[in-house]
Formats: structure tokens, sequence, C-alpha cells
């Protein structure tokens, strides 16, 4: 029997589209939604504190903060061949940006999806494994990846 749990996390997050030929092309924001859902059989051990569990909320909720939402809430999100190599990502744009994140990537809502799930592979307990993620850019909007 496999059962499936999802988990919601919001985070605020720049981006720019460099290639892109409209207002995206500048420095943005959104408010993001990403759930995230895994899948697995659901734990049966006597005595266990997760018995009946395929995976503590608590945990999915500790391993996406720490590889996603930590690291990507209220950070500026660029290409790096678009900012050049003489960006301290410490300082970033003249101090503007002390949380800027360069990706080898267009940041789009897709493009993020695929970093993410490379962040979270392998991070799940045996037999957990992560099944989809989707994120709204917007409230309207929004990309989904199964895997």
């Amino acid at each position: 029997m496999t059962l499936r749990l999802t988990k919601q996390f919001s985070f605020e997050m720049a981006h720019a589209l460099p290639a892109y030929e409209g207002k995206c092309h500048n420095i943005h924001g959104h408010s993001y939604k990403l759930f995230v859902t895994v899948e697995g059989a659901p734990l049966a051990q006597d005595g266990s504190p997760t018995d009946g569990m395929v995976l503590d909320f608590h945990t999915l909720k500790e391993c996406v903060e720490k590889h996603i939402v930590d690291r990507f809430d209220h950070a500026l999100v660029l290409p790096q061949k678009n900012v050049g190599s003489d960006t301290n990502p410490d300082t970033g744009l003249g101090g503007y940006a002390a949380k800027l994140i360069l990706v080898d990537f267009q940041p789009t809502t897709e493009n993020l999806l695929l970093h993410f799930a490379r962040l979270l592979d392998g991070q799940f307990p045996p037999g957990v494994r992560l099944y989809s993620l989707k994120l709204y850019e917007t409230e309207t909007s929004c990309a989904e990846l199964i895997l």
C-alpha cells in the first residue's frame, strides 16, 4: 500500500529573467507557495513513535525548510552568466542583495522546480520518495513536476 503526503511551504523570493522579452526581464519578486508530496508505505512497527506514518510531517518540514525555504526565502536568484564573475555573493549588488543566489539556469518556475527536486534528492528515509513538487509563482500561476 502506497500513500502520499503533501505539505505546503511559503517563501518570498526575487528573480529576473534576462533572456525574457517583457516585464519579467527586470528584477521582481513573488510570494511563492511550494507543495511537496512524498510517497511510501506507512510504517508498521508496534511501539515506534512513527508507527502508521509514511513520514512524520515535522521531518518533512525540517527537510524542506533546510534545503529550500531557508536558502531561497528573501533571496535574489539570478543566472550567473548575466551577473558576471566579479559579483561577490556575500555582499551582492552593492550590498543590496546580501542573499544573492547565482544559478546556472534561467530562474523560471519550471527550472526552479527541477533545481528543488535535485536539492531534495536522497534527503528522505529509505522507503520514502519525492513524488511531486508544485510551485505557485502567483496565486493563479503554477508549475508541477511529477517524478
